[in-house]
């Protein structure tokens, strides 16, 4: 049932949401291609999707390198180093059919707004790859600027404030459930998303006019 009181924003994830993050596509034809395999691997036993962590959450990379050698060695060091300067290669698309979307909801008179976990130094290659993505959002909220984390409550609150948001009328979508967990303990509703014809559809179950 549509919720009574309409859908005024929705906030939106970054990667596998509204771009497409394969960590590989930086790494291919530089590294060896089993060593990819295996920092790539969901078990991440080169500690590559820690390290970005520690950048989500405000570190630099200069301060993330020597952490990476003491634990890794050089060689690791060196390819980590390679895949944050090369980090747009990354991204190697939108998610099919977010696009259209984000313009539908804009052309519906709802806000479009982003909340992601991205250290700053490397989101800029999301809008330097995609552009209109920049020009359909009407402001980004990334943690590693904040140094705070989704889910916790406070980058959500920032957003809040940030965009004048109403978390009975805002609606968060992430491919994490905990950080969709997040938004809905503070009041927002969430949507776990899987592709944009799903969002699409829990959009208008709760009464976005898409």
């Amino acid at each position: 049932m549509a919720d009574a009181r309409p859908i005024t924003d929705v906030v939106f994830d970054f990667c596998g949401v509204l771009v497409d993050w394969q960590c590989h596509c930086a790494l291919d034809g530089h590294v060896d291609a089993g060593l990819v395999e295996r920092i790539c691997a969901d078990d991440d036993p080169y500690g590559f999707f820690h390290y970005e962590d520690l950048m989500d959450g405000g570190m630099r990379l200069d301060d993330v390198l020597p952490i990476v050698e003491r634990e890794q060695g050089k060689d690791i060091a060196a390819i980590y180093r390679y895949y944050i300067e090369h980090y747009g290669d990354a991204l190697p698309g939108m998610v099919a059919g977010m696009e259209e979307l984000l313009r539908d909801l804009k052309a519906a008179g709802v806000h479009v707004w982003g909340l992601t976990n991205w250290a700053e130094e490397t989101f800029h290659f999301a809008f330097d790859r995609f552009p209109r993505l920049e020009g359909l959002l009407e402001g980004t909220v990334v943690s590693g600027a904040e140094r705070m984390h989704k889910p916790e409550a406070p980058i959500y609150r920032l957003a809040e404030e940030r965009f004048s948001l109403d978390p009975s009328t805002t609606v968060f979508v992430d491919d994490t459930a905990k950080n969709v967990a997040g938004a809905e303990a503070l009041g927002w509703h969430g949507i776990r998303f899987t592709d944009a014809a799903g969002a699409r559809d829990a959009l208008r179950g709760l009464g976005a006019a898409i």
